[in-house]
């Protein structure tokens, strides 16, 4: 079992910039798929970034690639995400996730087990 822990998100004006991060706790020390997805209401939740916490691989949605940055901090199988360039697009329920590695990290949220409480990210225009 992993328990995932988040904090960060808040609002911001386009343009802006802010941090998410995610601690994984109880079978933390795994190799984990660990990222965020989010989702507005009344829609499919969406991959944002993933990453391999064994080799730090990463992966992005096609909406974010160039402005947003997943990372591992030093603790193992904690993850930041760094969220530049926010756009009023971006706003959204931001959910952390988690998943036992098993050969590859994907951006698909049925791949995953583990889900955090969601952080409410609000960019206005």
């Amino acid at each position: 079992q992993v328990q995932l822990m988040e904090s960060g998100g808040g609002s911001v004006q386009a343009g802006g910039s802010l941090t998410l991060s995610c601690a994984a706790s109880g079978d933390s020390y795994a190799t984990l798929c660990m990222g965020w997805f989010r989702q507005l209401p009344g829609e499919e939740r969406e991959g944002v970034a993933v990453i391999d916490t064994g080799e730090d691989d990463t992966w992005y949605g096609d909406s974010v690639k160039g402005r947003f940055a997943i990372s591992q901090g030093n603790v193992r199988n904690t993850v930041y995400l760094q969220m530049n360039s926010l756009k009023a697009e971006d706003t959204a329920m931001y959910y952390c996730a988690a998943a036992f590695y098993e050969g590859n990290c994907r951006l698909n949220p049925a791949d995953y087990e583990f889900w955090g409480q969601g952080t409410q990210v609000t960019v206005s225009s």
